[in-house]
């Protein structure tokens, strides 16, 4: 069917068609999995004729975003939360991985998928597909179901926890705590922290910002680990540090202690987001009906599956006094 619909599209209307929805998600009102849809639809009905060149520029423009995002991070403020915190945080990051890894082997899931659903899980949902992807290079349609999948859960989590959190009775802190640790995009925590009141909000924010700044280490780790073989036979010994995470940290660092370079990288960071919630779209794009139906209903299962098990470990660590 799609390859019908292909051929009702000439090089110049893709062309148009791609333009006029990229400078549509440039608009601040249209979320990334507003975009991610909108790229996915018109991937399926074919209109994406130019996906030899959307490919790699989607990639270089996710690159960029992720350097973009950390002028938005203040380390001084991060650093002394996630200090208190960096031994639930660590064990939190741990036990997602193994388990997420684990289930994907499970699930018989490609490598990059298993890796990027499990990202976006143990740190910030979409930013953590989205640096992660940059390491990988995997497929686009891996990238696509990781990010739609973990948007999913953070619609569902957006309504859910609050109600959940009353019916156990939190207290603000506590459900603050909860929504940083499971929930995984930060757009849906501070969302769901402000339904339930401000100090949930105040706490929630607070926290998952201090645990996005672990998307750098664990980029790092994960270009080590498990494309070091790769590189080693690329590159004739030599490990690449992938440039974009150094950027990040980078931009992190300039904004966190040379104070006239503040209110300019809230600019930049700002732009960030909106090029990201573009790349989003330009991913989508590239989603075909045969790559989905390759990649099947497994890795929402294990999204979900993973999500679930990470939430009532989190509510449970939380509730018994482990994480404070």
């Amino acid at each position: 069917m799609s390859d019908i619909f292909k051929q009702t599209f000439s090089s110049r209307t893709s062309l148009l068609i791609l333009v006029g929805a990229g400078v549509l998600c440039l608009w601040p009102e249209i979320t990334g999995a507003m975009a991610l849809l909108l790229g996915v639809l018109i991937g399926l009905v074919g209109a994406n004729v130019h996906s030899g060149s959307t490919k790699p520029f989607a990639t270089r423009l996710l690159q960029i975003s992720v350097v973009g995002l950390g002028a938005g991070m203040n380390l001084n403020v991060i650093w002394a939360v996630g200090v208190t915190g960096i031994g639930y945080t660590i064990a939190g990051i741990t036990f997602t991985f193994a388990l997420g890894l684990w289930l994907g082997r499970r699930a018989g899931l490609p490598r990059d998928l298993a890796i990027l659903l499990t990202s976006g899980t143990a740190i910030c949902g979409g930013s953590a597909i989205a640096a992660v992807a940059g390491v990988l290079k995997p497929k686009q349609e891996e990238t696509t179901v990781a990010l739609a999948t973990v948007f999913a859960l953070n619609a569902i989590a957006l309504i859910l926890f609050p109600v959940l959190g009353h019916w156990i009775n939190l207290s603000g802190h506590e459900f603050g705590l909860w929504a940083a640790l499971a929930i995984h995009d930060t757009s849906s925590v501070v969302g769901a922290g402000a339904a339930y009141g401000k100090e949930a909000l105040e706490v929630a924010t607070t926290v998952k910002l201090a645990r996005a700044l672990w998307i750098a280490p664990m980029a790092l780790a994960i270009g080590w680990t498990v494309t070091r073989g790769e590189k080693e036979n690329q590159n004739g010994g030599r490990i690449t540090i992938p440039w974009f995470i150094l950027g990040f940290i980078a931009a992190a660092a300039v904004v966190s202690f040379v104070p006239e370079a503040v209110e300019y990288g809230q600019w930049v960071a700002a732009g960030a987001k909106r090029t990201l919630v573009v790349t989003l779209f330009l991913i989508g794009s590239n989603l075909s009906r045969s790559s989905l139906k390759a990649v099947g209903w497994r890795p929402l299962a294990v999204g979900v599956t993973l999500w679930v098990c990470v939430s009532l470990a989190t509510i449970g660590a939380i509730l018994g006094g482990w994480i404070q």
